[in-house]
């Protein structure tokens, strides 16, 4: 499984239109069909800061993603409302995207 975490901080002046450009990017990842999941989030402490969390089935879902035609539009898109260069963090794993938490099991 292909597991990145991309943290990108978005002009504030640019804040509502990377809002509507994330929403329509995260149905076209998620309608992929090696997507496991493909998720977005603002961080509670600066409302410009959005961590992006992706999921593919392998590598070649992921090398399949980057060349979809969205993937294509996007990253160019996001060019024109990021404050800085965004960073990520790529993980190439063995195993099943997510697995139990052992420390935590639900009460009644």
């Amino acid at each position: 499984m292909i597991l990145i975490v991309l943290k990108a901080q978005i002009r504030p002046e640019k804040r509502t239109e990377w809002l509507a450009g994330i929403e329509r990017y995260t149905q076209q990842v998620r309608s992929e069909p090696g997507n496991i999941s493909f998720d977005y989030y603002q961080n509670a402490g600066d409302e410009n800061e959005f961590v992006l969390v992706e999921v593919f089935a392998d590598s070649a879902a992921g090398d399949a993603h980057v060349a979809t035609q969205h993937a294509q539009d996007f990253f160019p898109f996001m060019s024109t409302v990021v404050a800085e260069k965004p960073r990520i963090n790529y993980q190439n794993l063995d195993g099943d995207a997510w697995s139990e938490m052992a420390e935590v099991t639900p009460v009644d």
